[in-house]
């Protein structure tokens, strides 16, 4: 079924569409259609064809590596509104990693053959999709700076942070990991053990957890120590 006005509305918020104008939103979206999952489950593995790619409406997707152990390493964790899995479709076809959509999370399908044969013909759009792929490179060379330079009580309050403004906790408040821990360990690139180590020294910092309840109590004392360091 197309995608109804409402579906369209949200699909231009994301990034790599910002810049269309509704007649080409609705352009390229024509073949496009919508689905919800009620339940979590795979949606690509790497190595599967890549004949679509994606929009992100409601929920969450985590896209992850198998490691040799076969534990999944997350490489990206997609919060709405947002597209993914474009990159292969534009290059090899091949998806190059694994997508898991979370349960209760509705994506919107864009096939691939449809969706290039319109940017074929209508080469004045390609130079503004390369605009919205161009934010998500730049937030990925952030994110690495950010891996590499902090260490993990930094990356944790990093993430809590960012996890609070978009609460809209900026002085005190109490905010849930969307994540469970063991996926935000690997999603800010520590071990689970080191995670337990960071959120106990975090205490000092006026971060207080129960369970996937989390506690900041002293949002500038947090700041200060992702910008100074700490005794780790």
């Amino acid at each position: 079924m197309a995608l109804n006005a409402a579906e369209l509305e949200l699909v231009a918020q994301a990034p790599l569409l910002a810049g269309l104008s509704s007649a080409d939103l609705a352009l390229l979206m024509d073949g496009a259609h919508s689905a919800a999952y009620p339940e979590t489950e795979l949606l690509f593995s790497q190595g599967d064809k890549a004949d679509r790619f994606f929009i992100l409406l409601e929920g969450r997707v985590n896209i992850f590596a198998l490691t040799e152990t076969g534990d999944q390493s997350i490489i990206e964790v997609f919060d709405p509104i947002v597209s993914f899995a474009e990159a292969a479709i534009f290059s090899s076809g091949i998806f190059p990693l694994n997508g898991e959509v979370m349960a209760g999370s509705r994506l919107v399908h864009v096939p691939a053959a449809q969706f290039l044969k319109r940017l074929a013909d209508n080469r004045s759009l390609g130079p503004m999709l390369l605009g919205g792929l161009s934010q998500w490179q730049f937030r990925l060379i952030h994110e690495i700076s950010e891996l590499k330079s902090k260490s993990p009580g930094q990356r944790l309050a990093t993430f809590l942070l960012a996890l609070a403004a978009k609460a809209g906790a900026d002085a005190a408040g109490r905010v849930r990991l969307p994540l469970t821990k063991a996926v935000l360990a690997s999603r800010i690139g520590i071990a689970p053990e080191s995670l337990s180590r960071a959120l106990n020294r975090l205490k000092a910092y006026g971060v207080d957890t129960h369970g996937r309840e989390v506690e900041i109590t002293d949002v500038e004392a947090l700041r200060r120590m992702v910008r100074e360091g700490s005794g780790e």
